[in-house]
């Protein structure tokens, strides 16, 4: 059942990043270009995506089990430091870059196109050689 209702969930994110653009790199590319022709439509995605997110937050804090019986595991984390500043600024240039972030990138593999295929590859390696670098600090 949960990897029935992970599938349906992953299904609607996808169409959602589909239909409002998310998974278009140009569309992507042009809310990012604040000093040229910028394009202010995917603020009002993510303004629409916080304004869902907000009360299901809340709503869960005060939860002490998914609605499937899982524990909750919320962030807990509030500090800023180095490593959280240094990750956003990599995915924003990452970001930047390629009008792709892993959401829309991995619902974009679906076009069969090879500029998510590419982008993939390089975010799972990326993934991988963090893992190596934290295994080797450990």
């Amino acid at each position: 059942m949960h990897i029935l209702l992970a599938l349906i969930v992953g299904l609607v994110f996808g169409i959602g990043l589909t239909v409002s653009g998310m998974t278009d790199p140009a569309k992507v590319l042009g809310f990012l270009d604040l000093a040229g022709r910028w394009d202010p439509s995917l603020a009002l995605v993510m303004l629409g995506a916080i304004l869902v997110a907000l009360p299901a937050f809340r709503i869960a804090a005060r939860r002490r089990q998914s609605l499937l019986g899982a524990p909750m595991q919320l962030p807990v984390a509030v500090r800023i430091d180095r490593r959280l500043v240094l990750g956003s600024l990599t995915f924003g240039v990452g970001w930047g870059l390629a009008g792709f972030c892993p959401g829309p990138a991995l619902a974009s593999l679906a076009t069969g196109a090879a500029g998510p295929l590419i982008f993939s590859a390089a975010m799972l390696a990326g993934m991988a050689i963090f893992e190596l670098l934290e295994r080797r600090k450990a």
